[in-house]
């Protein structure tokens, strides 16, 4: 698909006779890189200020971004659906990117929730190329002994997961030590500064716009990296 400044807009069946809403954002460049099915997180939806601004970001950087929302978010409602119902959401929107963009290079992640999700995904053998992960939800806010990490030892592609070090779901000492045990293929990359919607202080002589700009080239060098 040759690059465009105008995207599509699709209705993808998940199950059950449910749709869902899906955006592709192409990217502003050719040849591209690679698709990334973006999943947002648990209070946001596809067309959020966080999922737009990551995604105006990675387009410029040959990255086609495919925004969706859960089927939650489509109902109007505001909870979170099963894991089981949110992993069939990224399955069929997955799926039907590939159908519509023709093989490419893969990759699943997304914000918070949905990055966990698809991360669950892979570690069941879901056929990707890479995970790109923002925000990764360690734990719940004020409590880390409630680990999210059982499932990450199973995944098998390279992994690049983006957390502010002011990020109340993910405490620095904590993921330091998932990841030493994850080998080679999780790579981690700590945003100073930010919290877990990548805002950062006044104070730290930073903007948010520094952050977005620091997750796009990190997202660019590490993608770069896979093609090596």
């Amino acid at each position: 698909m040759p690059a465009s400044r105008v995207g599509a807009t699709w209705q993808v069946k998940v199950d059950a006779g449910e749709e869902t809403a899906a955006i592709l954002d192409p990217a502003l460049t050719s040849p591209t890189v690679a698709l990334f099915v973006c999943a947002h997180g648990a209070g946001g939806h596809m067309a959020d200020r966080g999922m737009v601004a990551v995604t105006e970001r990675l387009r410029p950087r040959g990255f086609h971004v495919v925004r969706f929302n859960f089927l939650y978010r489509e109902r109007g409602s505001s909870r979170p659906d099963p894991m089981p119902r949110l992993k069939d959401c990224i399955v069929a929107v997955a799926s039907h990117a590939r159908e519509r963009i023709g093989a490419q290079k893969l990759i699943l992640g997304g914000r918070s929730l949905g990055g966990r999700a698809a991360s669950m995904l892979a570690a069941e053998g879901f056929a990707c190329d890479g995970l790109l992960l923002l925000a990764y939800p360690l734990h719940p806010a004020g409590q880390p002994e409630r680990l999210r990490d059982a499932h990450l030892g199973q995944i098998k592609v390279p992994v690049l997961c983006l957390n502010g070090t002011r990020d109340a779901l993910c405490r620095r000492d904590l993921m330091e030590r998932v990841v030493d045990r994850l080998a080679g293929r999780w790579t981690m990359h700590w945003l100073e500064g930010a919290d877990h919607a990548f805002h950062v202080l006044k104070s730290s002589g930073r903007s948010d716009g520094d952050v977005l700009n620091e997750i796009a080239d990190a997202s660019a060098a590490w993608e770069s990296g896979l093609r090596s």
